[in-house]
């Protein structure tokens, strides 16, 4: 049995930290992701050798895979399916995974054509993260990919906003909501990043179906989702997708939407941690959703999901990289959580 079946695109990052002045030399929108071939992949990183721009960090990447490493550090039971290529960066990638807890099949996972994608993770001074990802062969992730009777075991299953531009998994969309509803498994999206509202709204419409359990996003999302201005008002529409919604808003005070049994909203207010240098806000989002989804699962009060995320959030920004070690997740559970 899994706390929760988790997909995702399967990405190992490699992370440069530069100058906004240089960011502004590859054409990337700050703070937003943008897709790549496998040649411009190459262009950018040949760019950024002629810059003498040096990788600081590898790590294992993806937006669910990084919520779903939070989780199971935090003590979770999560599977995550995924494809990656028979490659060394592949097997590193189910290898980081699985030593944290993070359950993968590779009879499922990997594919003996096509290459691992990556992201590579651009970080200017102000910690924010600017990303452009090379799906590789998880482009191609489909039914093939997803053992369903995994599904059948779990309490939960989590999807990622980035699959919503897939147009090879969309058919699997259906197919998974249905299979959620018979085991009675709740359903968590997370919007993940402003690229996917912007350019994968219609597939993200598809994912959220005719409502979800829990929407993940931030203000910037929520705005853009709803096309409200107003944050209150963005929220109060993204609550005709879901009967709970998650709005982070940086350092701002983090948004906690809930529908009541007499179909009134009530909201909760999580004022994050201050953090004095914001370091990489690369991952940030995904294990505040990852954090908050595990103390969801262990029944924990909305309030104790929201201080649990938000320390694990304020965390990771502090640090170079998309994931904390698994004891250092572990501390913050014993320091938040009543346990």
């Amino acid at each position: 049995m899994y706390d929760v079946m988790a997909i995702g695109n399967a990405l190992v990052d490699q992370e440069y930290l530069m100058s906004d002045e240089q960011l502004a030399m590859t054409n990337l929108t700050k703070g937003n992701m943008t897709l790549a071939s496998s040649e411009e992949q190459a262009q950018l990183l040949n760019r950024f050798k002629e810059q003498k721009v040096i990788s600081a960090k590898k790590a294992g990447g993806g937006s669910a895979a990084n919520a779903m490493y939070a989780f199971a550090s935090l003590g979770g039971k999560p599977y995550y399916a995924c494809r990656v290529g028979d490659d060394s960066e592949g097997r590193f990638y189910l290898h980081d995974l699985n030593e944290a807890g993070v359950a993968t099949d590779e009879s499922f996972a990997i594919s003996k054509t096509g290459e691992t994608g990556t992201c590579v993770v651009a970080v200017t001074p102000d910690g924010e993260r600017t990303m452009q990802t090379h799906l590789g062969t998880s482009s191609e992730i489909g039914t093939k990919n997803v053992d369903f009777t995994t599904l059948e075991q779990s309490d939960w299953l989590f999807l990622e906003g980035y699959l919503a531009m897939s147009d090879n998994f969309r058919p699997l969309i259906g197919k998974l909501r249905q299979q959620a509803g018979l085991r009675h498994a709740k359903i968590a999206v997370s919007f993940a990043d402003p690229a996917v509202v912007n350019f994968g709204k219609e597939g993200l419409l598809e994912m959220l179906g005719n409502g979800v359990d829990v929407i993940f996003c931030n203000s910037e999302e929520a705005r853009l989702f709803t096309g409200k201005k107003q944050l209150k008002a963005a929220i109060r529409a993204l609550m005709d997708h879901c009967d709970l919604a998650v709005v982070t808003d940086g350092a701002n005070d983090t948004c906690i939407c809930e529908r009541q049994s007499d179909d009134s909203l009530e909201f909760t207010s999580i004022t994050p941690p201050t953090v004095a240098e914001i370091i990489d806000t690369n991952g940030a989002g995904d294990n505040f959703a990852g954090a908050f989804l595990y103390a969801l699962s262990q029944h924990y009060s909305l309030k104790e999901c929201g201080d649990l995320a938000a320390e694990v959030a304020s965390k990771v920004v502090r640090q170079l990289g998309p994931r904390l070690s698994p004891h250092e997740y572990r501390d913050i559970a014993r320091q938040v959580l009543v346990v």
